[in-house]
């Protein structure tokens, strides 16, 4: 395998990834491109062929500092794919370019998806929630700009109970407010108009991995005919799956579930702590991205259009 120069701000950009000093997906997505525009700025490879295999390097050194992320690969794939040109000068902008695309597309992305998803809810509707989910959220700030009334039911969501996150920003939006424990959404979603949740990631066939405890919601929402949407945005599109990628639930720490005390008291137990779940696209209404609304078996065309398909790995050598 070849060395190559790469700059010193991308190998730092890696390191505050690999670190989670950087952390969440937009901020992930956003970092990487910018990465890849100043390895470009600063290269001196002498030839386009020289440049394109340092920029694949550069996104391969990025591409292994998280794994299992989402919006990482995809930013890489948007910038690499749009890389063109017969010389290193014209290389050199079309990647400096890309990346400039991609940030202003992340900037506006959130709002876009907001005023989508807003257009979804009424005036008066009660919303019930799962987790924590800023795209969620944009949508009921959104709604809340154009003058309409929400009130909203949130799930706790054990065992981080993120939902307290949400109620608290919800509070701070407003927007009245109750909180129920997981096992009363059903109870609950005679009184709900609309249900909205985010995405960890979404799969080509249109599912949605989001918290565990999505899938049993969207079940029941169906059973009882309330609309249910996922907003988020498009970094969250996860293209390996249009290759048959199985999307990687991971299993977090028992001591989220259970106190060591508690479970020495209780005897010898298996405890299983899965942080996703993945709801099957027939029971999810639309997903909202700052593209637009989708039927959920329709997101797959909006997949290729941004990052191409699946297999394809523009960082590999070749």
């Amino acid at each position: 395998m070849a060395d190559y120069d790469l700059a010193d701000p991308l190998e730092e950009t890696a390191e505050a990834i690999a670190t989670m000093e950087v952390r969440g997906a937009a901020t992930i997505a956003g970092e990487a491109a910018d990465a890849l525009a100043t390895q470009a700025r600063e290269t001196d490879a002498a030839d386009p062929e020289a440049f394109r295999a340092t920029m694949r390097a550069a996104a391969r050194r990025l591409r292994e500092t998280r794994p299992t992320a989402v919006s990482l690969p995809n930013a890489l794939r948007y910038v690499l794919q749009r890389m063109a040109g017969d010389d290193v000068e014209t290389l050199r902008e079309s990647v400096v370019r890309a990346a400039a695309e991609f940030d202003r597309r992340l900037e506006r992305a959130q709002e876009d998806l907001g005023q989508i998803g807003a257009n979804r809810l009424q005036d008066g509707d009660t919303i019930m929630t799962h987790c924590h989910s800023t795209d969620a959220l944009a949508c009921v700030e959104a709604a809340l700009e154009q003058g309409k009334e929400i009130d909203a039911i949130v799930k706790e969501t054990r065992p981080r109970k993120q939902g307290h996150i949400t109620a608290e920003r919800l509070r701070e939006l407003g927007v009245p407010v109750t909180l129920i424990v997981d096992s009363a959404a059903r109870r609950y979603l005679d009184e709900v108009d609309h249900v909205l949740v985010g995405a960890d990631s979404i799969a080509a066939d249109g599912s949605v991995i989001n918290k565990i405890g999505t899938s049993g919601l969207a079940v029941n929402a169906r059973e009882r005919g309330v609309p249910i949407m996922t907003a988020a945005q498009t970094i969250k599109l996860h293209p390996e799956t249009l290759t048959g990628h199985t999307v990687e639930i991971e299993m977090r720490d028992e001591a989220e579930v259970i106190d060591a005390e508690t479970r020495a008291d209780i005897g010898e137990i298996a405890v299983e702590n899965p942080a996703f779940d993945v709801t099957p696209p027939r029971y999810m209404d639309a997903i909202v991205t700052e593209s637009g609304q989708f039927p959920p078996e329709s997101i797959v065309t909006l997949m290729r259009e941004l990052f191409g398909e699946g297999a394809d790995e523009p960082w590999a050598e070749s």
